[in-house]
């Protein structure tokens, strides 16, 4: 052990860093008393998650990597899996069906001899332009953004040595490939504006020597020196692991490093962390997660719907434009999920040489301007009494996958809940969402009468009802069961927005 503390003392600069990593080497299993980690839990549960983030409500993921030169995965699977898929040991039969496909892809276009590292010298990022994507997140309304800065694959975005000394080669972007760090290059970008810099850092590296000689080994040697090193160095206001589902917390000794990161570190009072730390997924963590899904119907803690345009996390050169989301899809999603109290993350994969492809960056644009209108019912608001006002029909509740599963993208198709339901079936007439005294209601479709019925909504002679992005206050009368509103009548081409629009309503309950 005390070579694990003199190699984290010599390669971490800061000196609080450097001084905790010492501390920690030696006492793997602190936690290993049920009672002790039990009340630790508690600990770091009861940490409010700070603010900003519950009003941000919507950020931009980013997989970016080694896997982003073959960028290549069978349909409705990811990516970023390229090298496990190809080399990892297929024990289930969907894995079979992707191991064989992707060496069949990777022997046809690069040879069997080809090895998943000698990509990296290919993943050069040479149109990498910090500041172009920075200014895309902050064009699309996005409020924090999630680089991975290492995937499962172990290659750090950032200069760090403990990938290169434990996978014995160069390994990470500023000893080949890029020759840059990649990570700081984009949080200096990103700092500029007033979207919010974060990190996503996976525990466990697939292939690493180190991991398989020890993973006790690998979680002191590489795993906390990296942790401890890509928080003091780039400050992330997001801290988003995952790979952890292999171990159980207290191998990975999430509890010493969430001590760390809480109470000592130099984001402790802004850093907001997920619930990925080793089998405690919405049970223990920060906010909870979900992944190609349609979030919790349990707001009991902050949660995040996460997942891609398309697909894959990593850029998919397999992909179709029917395999992505259209524009008004995924203003739906953002809805659906905020109204229901979520955030959404949604995620872009760059290409190899550094570009965010066309049809995301699309996609991203056309968000930001429907936010430009309609951001003020989705920054900063809470859920209201209810989600949503649901018509007459069957009631599907919060998901009914058997009508409305959209299996190829996780299990929950919005339009099934607004545009297009089944036989019926009801449908999402108004999404809700508060802030301040002011209740929102958001149409996804422009009724035919010109009038929508608010129900259940309690206003004063203070009321105001208008709709964002249109001048003048609007008609409204109050009936027994909540208000009747008078649409604007507007040509086309004078639609405050695309998609889906608001109805304000102010001073009321």
């Amino acid at each position: 052990m005390k070579s694990v503390v003199l190699l984290a003392a010599v390669l971490l600069s800061t000196p609080v860093v450097a001084e905790k990593v010492k501390q920690e080497a030696g006492q793997t299993g602190k936690y290993a008393d049920s009672q002790r980690a039990e009340k630790d839990w508690e600990h770091i549960d009861s940490r409010p998650i700070p603010a900003w983030w519950q009003d941000a409500k919507f950020g931009i993921f980013i997989h970016w990597g080694v896997y982003s030169v073959p960028s290549y995965a069978i349909k409705g699977t990811y990516s970023e899996w390229y090298w496990h898929n190809k080399d990892g040991y297929p024990v289930k039969k969907k894995k079979q069906l992707r191991h064989d496909k992707t060496n069949e892809f990777h022997d046809k276009n690069y040879g069997k001899d080809k090895h998943y590292s000698e990509f990296a010298p290919e993943f050069n990022a040479e149109m990498f332009d910090p500041d172009h994507w920075a200014n895309v997140f902050q064009d699309a309304g996005a409020k924090y953004v999630v680089l991975t800065s290492k995937h499962h694959d172990g290659y750090t975005l950032w200069p760090n040595k403990h990938a290169s000394d434990s996978f014995g080669m160069p390994w990470n972007s500023q000893e080949v490939g890029p020759k840059r760090d990649l990570v700081g290059e984009l949080t200096n970008a990103v700092n500029k504006t007033d979207v919010k810099m974060g990190l996503y850092y996976s525990l466990w590296d697939w292939f690493n020597p180190v991991w398989e000689q020890s993973k006790e080994k690998y979680v002191d040697e590489v795993m906390l020196p990296q942790m401890y090193e890509v928080v003091e160095k780039y400050k992330p206001e997001v801290f988003f692991t995952d790979g952890d589902w292999i171990m159980d917390y207290s191998k990975w000794r999430s509890l010493e490093f969430l001590d760390w990161l809480t109470e000592e570190s130099s984001v402790k009072d802004s850093v907001v962390f997920n619930d990925r730390w080793g089998k405690v997924r919405k049970n223990h963590g920060g906010y909870y997660t979900t992944e190609y899904g349609a979030g919790l119907a349990d707001n009991t803690r902050p949660w995040e719907e996460n997942r891609g345009i398309g697909f894959s996390f990593g850029f998919n050169r397999n992909e179709t434009l029917e395999d992505y989301n259209s524009a008004k899809k995924l203003v739906f999603m953002l809805v659906d999920i905020v109204s229901r109290g979520g955030n959404f993350l949604l995620d872009i994969g760059p290409t190899a040489d550094g570009r965010i492809p066309v049809i995301m960056e699309d996609r991203l644009i056309e968000m930001g301007k429907w936010m430009k209108v309609n951001g003020e019912a989705i920054y900063g608001t809470r859920m209201w009494k209810h989600d949503a006002q649901w018509s007459e029909g069957i009631n599907p509740g919060f998901n009914d996958e058997e009508s409305f599963g959209d299996r190829r993208h996780g299990g929950y198709d919005v339009f099934a809940v607004t545009l297009n339901p089944p036989k019926g079936y009801a449908v999402k007439e108004l999404f809700f969402t508060q802030k301040d005294n002011n209740v929102y209601a958001m149409m996804p479709s422009w009724p035919t009468t010109n009038k929508i019925i608010i129900k259940d909504i309690n206003t004063s002679k203070d009321t105001v009802v208008t709709m964002l992005g249109v001048n003048g206050e609007l008609s409204y009368q109050k009936t027994e069961s909540g208000i009747v509103v008078e649409l604007p009548t507007l040509l086309p081409g004078k639609l405050p927005a695309e998609h889906v629009w608001t109805l304000k309503v102010t001073n009321a309950n």
